[in-house]
């Protein structure tokens, strides 16, 4: 009977302990009811337990069928060509009841399901949705200031990814060990907006030969200016999503956080440029499995894995990514269909809008901030308005504009060069002379970007497109003029001898940059588009010049008139 017992419960036990230390090792499922993963793991183990179960009483019958047959009982019950000893019970060999033994966790199952459908449903649960994500309304001229052209993002991941591939190419020694993530973050770190993103080991032998050292640099990129640089860390990267066993980030994580549920980690930089791995932990607030919301987030040194957990309301300053693009998106669609409750976002669809194709980041007041727009479910070409959700805070504000979709307005800009058969990427939503303006560059085939236009977002046929971030401003506001928009452009005026002129090339354009005696602490741009005489200008002469702020920064001024006086 102990050698019955130990195969019918304590050896499958052990050996179905067994199995799951190692799928849990393998597959990290979090230790919660509300997870998928966690159900998958109980599923599993029961099937492994049973089969476990069954074959050792087989192994069980086969040994005493050969050696104690004074034990056996005349039963009509057989497996195979093998009489069932007497001390067996049916339970054990038992087809009938195995069967049965899943047919009642079918059933288990799908009253579950329709438990958990019911409570989480948004049919039954359209408020809890809407009231998800808290909106308000705001002031695009207040809130949304007009950014200077040197601060407008150009770079997408797209053209991020080409930019670290080239430069990390230009280094020999890293590109036969290394390859860049594409993560490619978007933060904004000390007042400059760039994407981030750290070396992986380039395969598994690779992996063998570099783990001892760590990875050693991450990729940095200017998304305003294109400047890219491989920045050495002070301590190399030791945990990471590219890593294997104990330094692999959620297995590091899962060990110290059993209960919690991992979105995707983010690679970000602190004030000092060290780099940390931000994961944000969420829970389902609208019955069993709906309305998934992040409640906390885990900060994660890169070098040493040492972690802090914050709660949302505490989460340090320096870090933008909180809450996903992605998740802000689906809760604003939410907050946009479910304003009158479901039946309503079904049938009459009174005030229903939902968001728009795509979604974007940008930067404000040293934010990150998700940026999507709103159109109304019986009209696809316009919008009603844009959503702004802070990607830190969730703080979420309305704009009620109403004027072109993201996607009319990258036609649009096409249309404007359309025998060069550019692609316009995603827009960003920007201020241009207090009008609502969507912002994007026009690529070509390859992927390189080769042009730039500014569309009117309340009247997408106005377009400026130009070479340059200022010649396409300039053919905007033109544009704007032409259609009778009131555009107010205070204009500074600044005259003197010229003190030193230097010409450059930049972005293909040919600009000019000269010092004026009076102003020695400014630098003075002109495109050759302001004036065909600049190429013959030379130290000395007296010029007059115009300017507004908006293409200027604090000692850079981009002139728009230059008059040389004989």
């Amino acid at each position: 009977m102990k050698k019955l017992m130990l195969r019918r419960w304590v050896l499958p036990i052990l050996c179905t302990l067994l199995f799951g230390m190692i799928w849990f090792y393998l597959k990290l499922p979090p230790i919660n009811i509300k997870s998928l993963d966690f159900w998958i793991l109980i599923g599993v183990l029961a099937i492994v337990f049973l089969v476990i179960k069954f074959l050792f009483c087989l192994e069980f019958m086969y040994k005493e069928g050969f050696k104690k047959k004074d034990i056996y009982k005349n039963v009509n019950a057989k497996i195979g060509y093998f009489k069932i000893p007497m001390n067996f019970r049916k339970s054990d060999y038992n087809f009938k009841f195995i069967i049965k033994i899943v047919l009642i966790l079918v059933v288990i199952i799908i009253v579950g399901g329709i438990v958990v459908w019911v409570t989480s449903s948004e049919i039954f649960n359209a408020k809890a949705y809407h009231d998800q994500m808290q909106v308000v309304e705001g002031n695009f001229q207040e809130d949304i200031s007009e950014v200077p052209l040197s601060q407008i993002p150009i770079v997408d991941k797209a053209t991020a990814i080409k930019l670290g591939n080239r430069e990390l190419g230009e280094m020999a020694d890293l590109v036969s060990q290394f390859e860049i993530s594409d993560i490619y973050t978007q933060i904004n770190y000390n007042n400059s907006q760039i994407r981030v993103s750290p070396l992986m080991y380039g395969d598994l032998i690779k992996w063998f030969t570099n783990q001892g050292d760590g990875i050693p640099y991450y990729v940095k990129i200017n998304i305003a200016t294109q400047e890219t640089n491989l920045v050495k860390t002070q301590d190399p990267i030791k945990y990471s999503p590219y890593e294997h066993f104990s330094r692999y980030l959620k297995r590091h994580l899962r060990f110290l956080y059993p209960f919690d549920m991992f979105e995707t980690p983010v690679f970000e930089l602190d004030d000092t440029g060290r780099p940390f791995w931000v994961v944000p932990v969420y829970e389902y607030e609208i019955g069993v499995i709906g309305g998934k919301d992040i409640v906390s987030v885990i900060v994660v040194d890169a070098a040493t894995g040492e972690s802090q957990k914050y709660n949302i309301g505490e989460v340090p300053q320096w870090i933008d990514n909180v809450f996903p693009a992605k998740l802000l998106n689906i809760q604003a669609n939410n907050w946009g269909k479910y304003s009158n409750g479901w039946v309503n976002s079904i049938f009459s669809q009174r005030n229903v809008v939902t968001t728009a194709s795509g979604y974007n980041s940008i930067v404000l007041n040293g934010d990150l901030w998700m940026y999507t727009g709103l159109t109304s479910v019986t009209d696809d070409q316009s919008n009603v308005g844009y959503i702004l959700s802070n990607m830190r805070t969730k703080e979420t504000k309305f704009y009620q504009i109403k004027g072109a979709n993201e996607e009319s307005a990258m036609r649009s800009a096409e249309g404007k060069v359309q025998e060069k058969k550019y692609n316009a990427t995603f827009p960003i939503l920007v201020n241009i002379a207090d009008k609502p303006t969507y912002f994007l560059s026009l690529k070509d085939d390859a992927g390189l970007i080769k042009q730039f236009a500014f569309v009117c977002a309340e009247q997408y046929q106005i377009v400026g497109v130009g070479d340059s971030l200022l010649l396409a401003q300039n053919a905007y506001i033109q544009q704007l003029k032409a259609n009778g928009a009131n555009v107010y452009e205070e204009s500074n005026f600044k005259a003197g001898n010229i003190i030193d002129i230097n010409m450059a090339v930049v972005d293909g354009n040919t600009n000019y940059y000269f010092k004026l005696k009076d102003e020695p602490n400014l630098i003075f741009v002109a495109p050759i588009s302001v004036s065909y005489n600049l190429p013959f200008i030379k130290i000395g002469d007296y010029v007059e010049t115009k300017y507004t702020e908006r293409d200027s920064s604090e000692n850079l001024k981009t002139i728009n008139e230059i008059k040389i006086v004989m």
